[in-house]
């Protein structure tokens, strides 16, 4: 009986890397199957669903021992990606499926259930990409992901719904069509919004500083008392930022996809993800992180918006882990298998309390905390992490008439009118999608250049603030932003002085 050697994947991270399935049959006293090559429990679990849908797909293989190798044998593999590939080499070892080696031109991947038909699985993108990568003609696998697959271009993707299914295409791929789907940019235009800002009253200083921020992608904290909208307006930031690339969207549903967090028949994030954490998550959730590391909330908001309500209840370890990723936009985490690199482009948006009780400072209401306990409260935020939110916003609380207030403030949608145009001019001036909370110190020295007045202003700044030089980066980076959104090629003091003033002290 041949060999066979059929095509698959394991997923390392974020990346798709190839496997290949070998499958060895010998006659037998009775029926048996053992895998090898670092399976984990859901691997080696497959060779009873093997051949109960191989049984129940109507092939009879009579009594056989089956060996499968899974290559290369040091890397591990997790996942049941591994199911479909192991019958269709079975088949093909036993004689059962003479497809002229048509299987070495495709990715074969897919879950078998008990009946032969086939379940969903994770990262379809990922393997896609893959299968481009190695010059396959194309990639089989379950159905309900193939939609997801077939947006990576120059291979076909066939939507199989059993091993039958699968079979039939080996033996005559020319009667299958592969499946096609081509976004519109219709794909990408904001639906109804969740929280529109022309439902905030009042705190027009507040939704200045989130225009900024939407504008240039900059991190930002809020500080104010309970229920002056502050978890209100970080939830209508998203509305206001611009829509999704095309690359993009690929990007955040590859991260998605491998985490499984895609709904069903979903082939495509065409919004700004918004995550929102509890605080007691644990630094491996947010960041990333297990014995083979997964994404964790800081990725699962790439090209949106994190949202970290009441900040000091974080755990303080928590909070440090967060220093990388927001200075490079990316977190490295290392392991024995290697390391694992999760992309961390977000906007960062972080509320809190001036203190425990939340009224110190209220014009109207009484802090009942002592020093020591305000002390201890906002001793939980260092000052290096601090020093990486580019803007920090006072948000002072409602008085008695904005609450009351009839007329109406702008709507999200003609803000961001003005956050597109700003960012737009962001794209031109890089040659790329990239926003001016990423320009490099050369860049600051091109497009930030100060004249004589904004110099002694900045110098006063860091004088009377104590600023450190990474404060003053990020002022001159908010200060860019401020002037593309009034369209001006270059700083002056009024931009400069607004974004000082978004640089407030909040503890």
């Amino acid at each position: 009986m041949p060999l066979s050697r059929i095509y698959c994947v394991s997923l390392l991270g974020l990346e798709a890397l190839p496997v290949e399935v070998e499958v060895d049959v010998s006659t037998a006293e009775k029926l048996g199957m053992v895998i090898v090559g670092l399976p984990d429990t859901a691997v080696r679990e497959s060779k009873e669903r093997v051949l109960t849908a191989v049984k129940n797909g109507g092939f009879q293989i009579g009594s056989i021992f089956c060996t499968v190798n899974l290559a290369p044998g040091d890397l591990k593999k997790e996942g049941v990606f591994y199911d479909l590939p192991i019958a269709i080499g079975l088949l093909h070892s036993l004689g059962l499926l003479k497809d002229q080696g048509r299987h070495a031109d495709y990715l074969i991947v897919g879950e078998l259930a008990l009946s032969g038909e086939l379940r969903s699985i994770s990262g379809a993108l990922a393997i896609a990409m893959l299968a481009r990568k190695m010059g396959k003609k194309g990639i089989l696998l379950p159905a309900i992901n193939a939609k997801e697959a077939a947006l990576v271009t120059g291979i076909d993707t066939f939507a199989i719904h059993d091993l039958k299914e699968a079979v039939n295409f080996l033996l005559r791929p020319e009667a299958f069509k592969p499946v096609k789907i081509e976004p519109h940019e219709s794909t990408f235009q904001h639906g109804q919004i969740g929280v529109d800002f022309i439902d905030i009253k009042g705190q027009q200083h507040a939704k200045r500083a989130l225009e900024v921020a939407a504008a240039g992608s900059h991190n930002v904290i809020l500080s104010g008392p309970p229920g002056c909208g502050k978890t209100m307006m970080a939830k209508a930031l998203v509305g206001i930022m611009p829509e999704l690339t095309m690359e993009e969207a690929l990007e955040i549903t590859r991260i998605h996809s491998i985490s499984g967090l895609l709904k069903e028949g979903q082939s495509l994030i065409t919004k700004r993800p918004f995550r929102s954490p509890h605080h007691t998550v644990s630094y491996a959730g947010l960041i990333g992180g297990g014995s083979i590391p997964r994404p964790g909330e800081i990725s699962l908001a790439h090209h949106g918006v994190l949202f970290l309500d009441e900040l000091p209840e974080f755990s303080r370890t928590v909070l440090e882990v967060l220093r990388q990723p927001l200075e490079d936009g990316q977190v490295t985490i290392s392991r024995a298998q290697g390391s694992f690199t999760f992309p961390t482009n977000i906007l960062c948006v972080a509320a809190m309390n001036p203190c425990p009780c939340g009224y110190r400072g209220h014009p109207h209401k009484p802090c009942k905390d002592s020093e020591k306990q305000i002390e201890k409260y906002i001793s939980k935020i260092s000052g290096p992490l601090l020093d990486r939110i580019d803007m920090h916003i006072d948000v002072a609380p409602l008085k008695h008439e904005e609450m009351l207030q009839t007329f109406t403030s702008e709507s999200s949608e003609v803000i961001r009118t003005r956050v597109k145009a700003a960012r737009e001019l962001q794209y031109q001036r890089f040659g790329k999608v990239k926003t001016n909370s990423q320009l490099t110190s050369p860049e600051l020295n091109r497009y930030c250049s100060l004249d004589d007045i904004g110099l002694d202003l900045m110098k006063t700044a860091v004088k009377s603030m104590n600023l450190s030089a990474r404060a003053c980066d990020r002022i001159l980076r908010v200060a860019r932003t401020i002037a593309d959104l009034a369209s001006s090629p270059i700083l002056d003091r009024y931009h400069l002085l607004e974004a000082i003033n978004f640089r407030g002290p909040i503890l």
